[in-house]
């Protein structure tokens, strides 16, 4: 069975590799791309992300390894960041511009996407559970890159979401910063616990416990 969920996170990646660069290509034909701007955006970066987890986690499963405590963490954080992107897209977000110009590419970055690293790791139980102790690794990128987003709007004026604009007002970008906050620390909670249920086993157990 740990083949069979390699096989799933390499189609995965496949797919979330191709819409974000079928979604720079696009943005290419239509005119000069800012890089700063283009991957700006939450979507695009946690997707990169997790793609590239997800491409480390299908090499490592297929050549019938067990995933480093470094990776088992990362994958607990991407799944956290597109769970993230998926609720916020899908109830605050849809219809405005998220960078994903592509329909059927937005479809894989901010639904199905965010589906599948759901799915991933509550079903799949090739992983350990994941030490508290490890906790603040989830919110180390959030911070990072609402700082910088925070930064940028206050500075040059571009913002990648316009509930993030200084032309709102400071305290509503300050309210929206924390809500953010508590959303990343609630669903990093939920992930890390959900570590420690194993619905579908691997045939060769991870294991380990907690580390």
């Amino acid at each position: 069975m740990t083949y069979l969920f390699a096989a799933f996170r390499l189609a995965a990646a496949i797919a979330g590799a191709t819409a974000v660069i079928a979604t720079f290509a696009y943005t290419a034909e239509k005119g000069p791309i800012n890089p700063f701007n283009f991957f700006g955006f939450f979507t695009l970066q946690s997707n990169i992300f997790s793609v590239l987890v997800l491409g480390t986690a299908a090499i490592v499963g297929l050549a019938g390894h067990v995933q480093s405590r470094a990776l088992e963490v990362a994958r607990g954080c991407v799944a956290t960041y597109m769970i993230i992107v998926g609720v916020v897209y899908n109830t605050l977000l849809t219809g405005l511009d998220g960078g994903v110009l592509l329909p059927w590419a937005n479809d894989i970055l901010h639904i199905w996407i965010p589906l599948y690293l759901a799915a991933d790791w509550i079903l799949f139980g090739d992983r350990s559970p994941l030490a508290w102790k490890y906790f603040p690794a989830v919110l180390a990128y959030p911070v990072v890159w609402l700082t910088v987003v925070l930064i940028r709007g206050a500075t040059d004026g571009w913002v990648p979401y316009p509930f993030l604009s200084p032309a709102t007002g400071y305290g509503s970008v300050a309210i929206y910063a924390i809500v953010i906050a508590i959303a990343f620390a609630l669903v990093g909670a939920l992930v890390w616990a959900l570590s420690r249920v194993r619905v579908l086993t691997p045939l060769a157990p991870a294991g380990r416990g907690q580390r």
